[in-house]
């Protein structure tokens, strides 16, 4: 087993329409807006940005995105990342119900030295930072959907 690589799933349900939840969602620049773990996002291209993410454990991660797919017919955004972590993400946008359920995958080889070196004994803790990551942008991006939908 490879320590340093990491797959990721989270289901978000959320109470919107999946055409409102892609719009915010393909919109990389505006995560620090709603997601609070994501410090930056600076645009380098059309198509790339590199982000800036820190979560419960004191160091952020610097990320640089390539739009792979971009298909709001088929709901799905995905990006191939390098920098601190390499590989892909994906966002896939479906309706589920009255609302939207968001799926997020990602596959990852860590290639920041001390979380390679931190590997085996920081693995729990790192997808436990993950987790908590994405437990706070699902609840900054349901509450930026519902002010959206109270100020229409």
């Amino acid at each position: 087993m490879d320590w340093s690589h990491y797959r990721f799933r989270s289901v978000w349900d959320l109470d919107a329409p999946p055409d409102r939840v892609y719009a915010v969602l393909e919109r990389g620049e505006d995560y620090p807006r709603w997601w609070p773990q994501v410090r930056a996002v600076e645009p380098v291209g059309p198509h790339t940005g590199v982000g800036h993410f820190r979560s419960f454990l004191p160091y952020e991660i610097e990320v640089t995105a390539t739009e792979l797919l971009r298909d709001p017919a088929t709901g799905v955004l995905e990006a191939a990342l390098r920098g601190d972590l390499e590989g892909w993400a994906r966002w896939t946008v479906r309706p589920r119900g009255r609302g939207t359920r968001a799926v997020y995958e990602q596959e990852v080889e860590v290639r920041r030295a001390l979380m390679r070196r931190l590997a085996v004994p920081g693995r729990p803790v790192f997808r436990l930072n993950h987790a908590l990551m994405m437990r706070g942008g699902r609840r900054g991006l349901a509450a930026h959907l519902a002010a959206r939908r109270d100020a229409v």
